[in-house]
């Protein structure tokens, strides 16, 4: 009989917290650092992401961290919970890895951590993981998101080609949370704020409105569910995107920590995409 395959053994990194910047009035970067990121590489993806762990309050793990051995030894109410955040820059010369966090006063669990941490404090996390890297042959770039998104939208106007022509959109929730950013000659940045608003409701109406340039767009658009979803459906049906075309995915949902979201992630973007693309829904 064959040997079963064995699984491979998560590979996570002890990170030490090197400084805390508020960026904006909900806004915080946290910039991670430490011997623990020797060998730590990112790069590849300008939407590359991290999965952080926050263990329970109350509870400590044996040295050395062993997800593996965590999770066979100990019963699921005191694993760590896992919370994934877009690396907005690695500096792989200075070893310092950037996380920005949208805060909402003590609601949630990683956005209170950044708000309160210090430095010298560790945490562990898992990764890196990505998929999007802006296409420098693509006729022209749309990017649009919330502020779940802004990390990886940043990062990837750096990377676009200075005299390519770019859209971003970027809903936040008032001009106080506009952040300076660096953009190559050709692209535009479009401030969307929300003041009050349902989520993604600016986003859609503007992405709507846009007069599309000549040629096929490279598209990111990511943030909360169901904006997602119906600027999904407006690129792939009414304006006949490609998929291969197109980075789009639900950081988030409305009224789902990310335990609850992942957990049914996968299938509910694989029944929106099936409704989308007009194949049967099971």
């Amino acid at each position: 009989m064959a040997e079963a395959p064995q699984r491979r053994k998560r590979h996570v990194i002890r990170a030490r917290v090197l400084r805390v910047e508020r960026l904006t009035p909900h806004l915080v970067r946290v910039v991670l650092g430490g011997p623990g990121l020797e060998g730590f590489t990112a790069g590849e993806y300008s939407d590359h992401y991290v999965k952080l762990l926050f263990p329970p309050e109350g509870v400590t793990y044996p040295e050395p961290f062993d997800i593996e051995r965590i999770r066979a030894e100990l019963p699921r109410e005191q694993w760590p919970r896992t919370r994934t955040y877009t690396v907005r820059r690695w500096d792989a010369d200075a070893r310092e890895l950037w996380l920005d966090f949208v805060g909402h006063g003590d609601e949630g669990l990683a956005g209170p951590w950044a708000a309160r941490v210090r430095p010298g404090e560790e945490i562990h996390f898992m990764g890196p993981g990505g998929a999007y890297a802006p296409d420098p042959a693509a006729d022209w770039h749309l990017l649009a998101g919330d502020e779940s998104a802004l990390p990886a939208i940043a990062a990837a106007l750096e990377r676009i080609p200075d005299g390519a022509r770019a859209e971003a959109f970027v809903e936040v929730a008032d001009a106080a949370e506009e952040l300076p950013l660096t953009v190559p000659a050709g692209t535009t940045v479009h401030w969307l704020h929300r003041d009050g608003r349902q989520i993604g409701d600016a986003l859609v109406e503007a992405v709507r409105a846009l007069e599309f340039p000549a040629g096929t767009p490279h598209v990111f658009v990511h943030g909360e569910a169901n904006f997602v979803k119906e600027l999904r459906r407006y690129l792939r049906v009414e304006r006949g995107l490609d998929r291969d075309r197109l980075s789009i995915s639900g950081y988030w949902r409305r009224g789902a920590d990310e335990d609850g979201w992942q957990a049914s992630k996968r299938e509910w973007n694989a029944r929106i995409e099936q409704e989308q693309e007009g194949t049967p829904v099971a």
